[in-house]
């Protein structure tokens, strides 16, 4: 990862090099002033070494004075360096094709370095969503980990389409996606697992009890377009939490 410099961090650059500068000045100064055998006995080289001392007291400001100018010309490409890539803003939305996934299968995309999966639900895998409720730790949703038109046993805007952030709310590893019933465990109905720590998820991303994942999976901020035929995801749910 990349460690930017921040405009608070130049100030204390060009501070420091101020101060360095004032200290350079300020030990010349004293070498002027220290007794070099003569004194003041010897006028010529008094005057001599005050012609000096004026030089180098110039040159010590000069080059302070040059080196806050370069500092302040650096934060230009520090300060510029925090505003948002354009690559990365063009990446704040996706779209999806939802024509191209069959009922009962799934396409992943990837939005904003994130896998959202989307599923398009048959309606024996929206069955399965009422009968597994009596083992899920959070079945009706109540912590905030979808927006409020996601907040029901679907966590969808339609029943049948599933969209949502594909990250284990346990360490953000991604879980791997088991429709089929009784391919995890005998009693499976189908839904998500998570082979890292075996924490399970049904098939709307909510999470059973008595697994290392304390909460369901996150539902981004989303909505249809095109009739439908499209689905454009937008922004994360600000109370929704990864992991």
């Amino acid at each position: 990862m990349r460690v930017e410099r921040t405009p608070g961090d130049t100030s204390r650059g060009a501070s420091n090099i101020q101060n360095r500068g004032i200290l350079m000045a300020n030990e010349d100064q004293d070498q002027g002033e220290r007794p070099d055998g003569g004194g003041s006995s010897h006028g010529g080289k008094a005057a001599h070494g005050d012609v000096d001392k004026g030089k180098r007291q110039f040159l010590a400001a000069a080059t302070s004075a040059v080196g806050v100018a370069g500092v302040a010309t650096l934060a230009v490409p520090f300060v510029k360096s925090l505003e948002p890539d354009a690559s990365v803003a063009a990446a704040a939305t996706t779209i999806a094709d939802l024509t191209k996934v069959a009922p009962g299968m799934q396409m992943t995309v990837s939005w904003q370095d994130k896998p959202v999966i989307i599923v398009h639900r048959t309606p024996e895998m929206l069955k399965s969503l009422k009968e597994v409720t009596p083992d899920l730790a959070d079945p009706n949703c109540e912590v905030p980990q979808q927006p409020p038109y996601a907040k029901n046993i679907y966590r969808a805007r339609k029943p049948e389409w599933l969209v949502m952030v594909r990250v284990c709310t346990h360490l953000c590893c991604i879980p791997l996606y088991k429709p089929k019933p009784g391919t995890v465990e005998p009693n499976w109905d189908g839904g998500f697992h998570c082979p890292c720590h075996g924490s399970l998820y049904d098939l709307s991303g909510r999470v059973f009890k008595d697994v290392p994942a304390p909460r369901n999976m996150a539902i981004p901020e989303y909505e249809f377009i095109d009739d439908g035929s499209k689905v454009k995801i937008t922004a994360m749910y600000p109370k929704a939490k990864l992991c």
